[in-house]
């Protein structure tokens, strides 16, 4: 496991086509943003511990650009 560091706005790239950037950090949490390309699925953890993983749909256009979040979909 590699364990890094980042402050605030900083990123962490995975592969040719993978960003994750801090969004946020307040008292005992991080918000991250993750771009990846459509093909790869990304999934909060406890999803896949209960073995429930969230389809793959496919997403408009005009929301590849731009960060969306599953708990707080009104945070771009």
């Amino acid at each position: 496991m590699l364990v890094l560091t980042r402050k605030l706005e900083e990123t962490i790239v995975i592969g040719e086509d993978i960003v994750v950037k801090v969004i946020r950090t307040g008292s005992g949490s991080v918000k991250l943003g993750i771009i990846a390309p459509k093909h790869i699925q990304v999934l909060r953890g406890e999803l896949l511990e209960a073995g429930k993983p969230e389809p793959l749909l496919p997403l408009p256009a005009n929301l590849l650009t731009r960060a969306t979040s599953d708990q707080f979909p009104h945070v771009a």
